[in-house]
């Protein structure tokens, strides 16, 4: 290997972890990893269940506040 191929190696290697270091801290920073278990929980929901809220029909909604 020649130096300047060893130089432009380690300089897009540098650049790279750069990038995934920056990509890292945003992640952290927006939120990204804050609920981690939600959505592994969410998969085991029935989304038919008539209980659940975005499930109910205007008469059972109605129902309910009369009670």
């Amino acid at each position: 290997m020649t130096t300047s191929t060893l130089v432009f190696l380690l300089t897009m290697t540098a650049i790279f972890i750069i990038f995934m270091v920056l990509g890292i801290f945003w992640a952290i920073r927006t939120g990204q990893f804050e609920d981690m278990e939600g959505p592994a929980q969410r998969i085991l929901m029935d989304d038919d269940d008539p209980m659940l809220p975005a499930n109910r029909s205007e008469a059972d909604v109605d129902s309910i506040k009369l009670r």
